[in-house]
């Protein structure tokens, strides 16, 4: 299972920045980092709400499930069929990481 967070998308329609947006909903653009790159473990559902408040949308705007076996085209950057973010997040949850990673909110 992979989640994959599209929050680039909704800052990139609104013209928001990463900073912009990480004081919009009162985080640090740190962990906003941590969610765009796939490394967060949790998010909590105050912070989702902050994030949906902040962009005016849902969150399956911002949130959606893609199976292990489907590749995701939109988060390709190499070509190579498989996205980089995704590979990255089921490699790590192959290897157990699960304590190390950091979570999202504060």
């Amino acid at each position: 299972m992979a989640i994959i967070v599209d929050l680039d998308v909704q800052l990139a329609k609104r013209n928001m920045s990463v900073g912009e947006f990480a004081a919009a909903v009162g985080i640090t653009p740190a962990n906003i980092a941590v969610l765009k790159n796939g490394r967060a473990k949790a998010v909590r559902f105050t912070t989702l709400d902050a994030i949906c408040r902040t962009l005016g949308c849902q969150p399956g705007d911002v949130l959606r499930w893609v199976p292990d076996d489907q590749d995701d085209a939109s988060d390709e950057i190499d070509g190579d069929g498989e996205g980089d973010c995704e590979r990255r997040w089921v490699a790590a949850t192959a290897r157990g990481m699960t304590k190390a990673e950091p979570s999202l909110g504060e």
